[in-house]
């Protein structure tokens, strides 16, 4: 079987389904929702993550306890997770366990009842988890930069929430939330493994052609460009941590793949990146320095992070500027672009191996693009990056379009 291939069917109810065959014995399936933290409403900040919480926590047919065992008594996984603007609950199983998998995710989406007592314990757990967050520091900066970058949007608040709304919510808030949002409509369903593909459709149409199809309820803005920011934080911490970053281009900007191949040299997962070499091993300013591009539906943004002494602080930001503005006004050659272009393609192809990263890309992409782009087409995107749009890409990201956030 080919791992670039892959088949699609939609349900009479609008459920779309994409399934890749792949040669394993174990095999994926889950839900993509295009809903996350940027759909709640004024007062429901958390909301989101907290249905993904709560959903787990009693149907029609099981109590908490039923489901947690379902798929785990035979060996599989249950998991969910939600960010900004999507949220996903999927299995892993031995291949022969579809019908239960897929059984097991409808129960919890269409059946849900989200028992008084155990959201009030629930609560407790997500409000435990936020304090966990706000107690790693390298963690939090990223979340505080995001919702001053993004401030006054739906995008400028954290994932997990405020306590004030979160200890409002109730069993008839979250099941409001998942019937206006947890639609057909708005979803994809997912599945991997060595299985038919006719097979695949029957086994979901059964389980989830039961779903209602109203049209989810969406109220997008896309956020304003704010003036950029310079602050520290008194933390009282040993060690500062610090991002720099910048609104960019969203995910179907054609500009992302040379915004992708621009954030892998800055400071992606190889050690060669341009700012680990030029801010730890050249001048040993920090222990960890990378970069992040997040992009979004209507936006996105680009992020550095590094963790050092304070006195480095000024010093690594100095850097970062001075290496953006190099790339961002002068063309790399064309041997040392390649070089760019050929250790991401191969960073792609070794990431095409962890079966369970490709069933989760397999949703979102099929979710917002209608399509499953391949390693293959994507490489031949990268590939095809010219200097000048990776300098386009740099500019971007200028010192003063950039802005700064330190906990120190």
């Amino acid at each position: 079987m080919d791992a670039e291939t892959y088949y699609t069917h939609t349900l009479p109810n609008g459920l779309r389904v994409v399934f890749m065959p792949i040669a394993s014995q174990v095999a994926y399936c889950g839900l993509s929702i295009n809903a996350g933290s940027r759909d709640e409403q004024p007062g429901q900040l958390g909301l989101a993550h907290f249905v993904e919480h709560t959903i787990f926590k009693g149907t029609r047919h099981r109590k908490a306890w039923h489901i947690l065992n379902r798929m785990e008594r035979i060996g599989g996984e249950l998991n969910a997770y939600t960010t900004k603007e999507n949220t996903t609950v999927y299995s892993i199983f031995p291949s022969r366990y579809l019908d239960r998998a897929a059984e097991l995710i409808a129960d919890l989406i269409a059946y849900s009842i989200f028992p008084e007592r155990e959201v009030m314990r629930e609560r407790e757990v997500v409000l435990d988890e936020a304090a966990s967050y706000r107690d790693s520091p390298s963690e939090a900066v990223y979340d505080d930069f995001e919702d001053m970058i993004w401030a006054g949007s739906q995008l400028g608040h954290n994932i997990l929430g405020v306590e004030e709304d979160l200890r409002t919510f109730t069993g008839s808030d979250c099941h409001r939330y998942l019937s206006e949002l947890y639609v057909p409509g708005n979803m994809v369903f997912f599945v991997l493994g060595d299985l038919k593909p006719q097979a695949v459709f029957r086994t979901v149409e059964k389980h989830l052609g039961c779903l209602n199809h109203p049209m989810p309820r969406r109220s997008r803005k896309a956020p304003e460009v704010l003036p950029v920011f310079r602050e520290e934080r008194q933390m009282g911490l040993h060690q500062a941590h610090t991002i720099y970053g910048a609104p960019v281009c969203s995910m179907h900007d054609e500009r992302r793949y040379a915004l992708l191949l621009l954030n892998n040299m800055l400071g992606g997962p190889g050690m060669n990146s341009l700012l680990n070499i030029a801010i730890r091993e050249r001048r040993g300013y920090a222990y960890t320095v990378e970069s992040a591009a997040t992009l979004f539906s209507d936006c996105g943004v680009l992020q550095v992070y590094f963790g050092s002494d304070l006195c480095h602080v000024k010093p690594s930001i100095r850097v970062i500027g001075d290496i953006i503005d190099r790339l961002a006004s002068k063309p790399l050659t064309e041997r040392a672009l390649d070089a760019a272009k050929k250790q991401f393609i191969g960073q792609l192809v070794v990431a095409s191996d962890n079966n369970e990263a490709l069933a989760l890309s397999v949703g979102k992409s099929f979710l917002y693009h209608g399509k499953v782009e391949s390693n293959a087409a994507t490489a031949e995107h990268i590939a095809a990056v010219s200097a000048p749009q990776l300098m386009d890409a740099a500019s971007l990201i200028l010192p003063d379009k950039a802005s700064v956030l330190t906990f120190k």
